[in-house]
């Protein structure tokens, strides 16, 4: 094995293991079925959780994470607010808004708000998660290579 090669394998383990994902959820047990299923997808990711605005703002300043899981409705306030406040401080990390309500004037808010994607939770699939995060991915290695 050459050297360039190890060198550059090294990047990129170290891009992927550094990928960190927030799930802003109030129900533990949906939290729990969004980590299962994103660490079912890429088992190197960080996954951090909140359950409520105030734990959201926190990780985001702490962990700046790639990627945000936002539910709509939460107990201290609203989840599309919370996306512009995110994206006004963090303009790169990707939010996609989840809800139990696939309703044109909630995906109409969630785009108007910043939210990158809108998925309702019951049809959350694999396919378009792993084509969301290889977007982030390919966006990096864009950013690290100008």
């Amino acid at each position: 094995m050459s050297l360039r090669f190890i060198k550059s394998w090294r990047k990129i383990v170290r891009r992927v293991i550094s990928f960190k994902t927030l799930i802003v959820e109030d129900h533990p047990a949906q939290r729990k079925s969004i980590r299962e299923f994103l660490l079912g997808l890429f088992p190197f990711m960080v996954v951090v959780e909140a359950e409520n605005c105030e734990g959201a703002l926190k990780n985001v300043d702490v962990h700046e994470p790639d990627l945000i899981f936002m539910d709509i409705k939460l107990p201290d306030g609203n989840g599309l607010e919370l996306t512009s406040i995110i994206k006004s401080k963090h303009p790169k990390t990707r939010i996609a808004i989840i809800t139990n309500h696939d309703l044109p004037e909630y995906r109409e808010a969630a785009l108007k708000c910043g939210g990158d994607l809108f998925i309702p939770k019951d049809s959350m699939n694999s396919e378009d998660i792993k084509e969301l995060v290889e977007d982030i991915f390919l966006q990096r290695k864009i950013e690290t290579t100008n």
